[in-house]
């Protein structure tokens, strides 16, 4: 069952003490502890759910078109965003971890971080409903949706515009090194244009990596 710092976290957490606590105590479960359950499915479950949260609250808020909308809400629930306020909230030292993944940084890696935080979510939905992990969300992302996330363009996008309003070739990514274990994977992106420059990032997505990328690009010469 759940330690009881962990409890009194969930309990802050959900605004109320955790009912379900096996289900609870899964979705802070990573792959590595050999666990007969860990929290996948609870994942699964709570990436549907934040999207659902999301994309009604800035259809009410917000009165931009479905690009503005979409632009919005895949900012707001990028696993980038969702490690962002785990961490926030303190969730990494309650995430259950083996040994080895412990060892090699799980419990600050934005990949673990992110799942978890939308486990969590996944476990508040089955066990509240839908109304009280709305209401959850809603606080936990509320400086990120009162804030710019995902109201500037995307940093790919800027740097394809860029290119094409200068007559540049498109820009072409590849993939230098990935490193790390599965759990905390790095990657190592490149992004050029042909006869102009190259920029390099890292970050633990593929998706990140090529964003961060492309920031470092338009810095360096755009």
């Amino acid at each position: 069952m759940l330690a009881g710092q962990t409890r009194a976290f969930l309990t802050t957490l959900a605004g109320r003490p955790p009912v379900d606590e096996a289900l609870w105590l899964e979705a802070l479960t990573h792959g590595s502890t050999g666990a007969a359950r860990d929290y996948q499915r609870l994942e699964f479950l709570g990436d549907r759910v934040l999207g659902m949260v999301i994309a009604e609250w800035l259809y009410k808020l917000e009165g931009g078109n479905e690009g503005r909308l979409s632009q919005r809400l895949n900012a707001l629930v990028s696993g980038a965003t969702c490690a962002q306020v785990a961490r926030t909230i303190g969730l990494g030292e309650h995430i259950h971890l083996g040994k080895q993944a412990r060892e090699d940084g799980g419990q600050d890696s934005d990949n673990i971080l992110g799942d978890v935080m939308e486990a969590l979510i996944g476990a508040s939905f089955v066990t509240l409903g839908f109304e009280a992990t709305a209401d959850m969300v809603r606080r936990l992302w509320a400086d990120l949706v009162a804030g710019k996330a995902g109201q500037a363009k995307h940093p790919k996008s800027a740097l394809q515009e860029w290119a094409a309003g200068n007559r540049r070739k498109m820009p072409e990514y590849r993939l230098v090194e990935r490193s790390g274990p599965d759990h905390a994977a790095r990657f190592t992106v490149a992004v050029s244009i042909k006869g102009l420059g190259e920029a390099e990032a890292t970050a633990g997505s593929m998706r990140e990596a090529e964003s961060l990328a492309a920031a470092q690009f338009m810095e360096r010469f755009g």
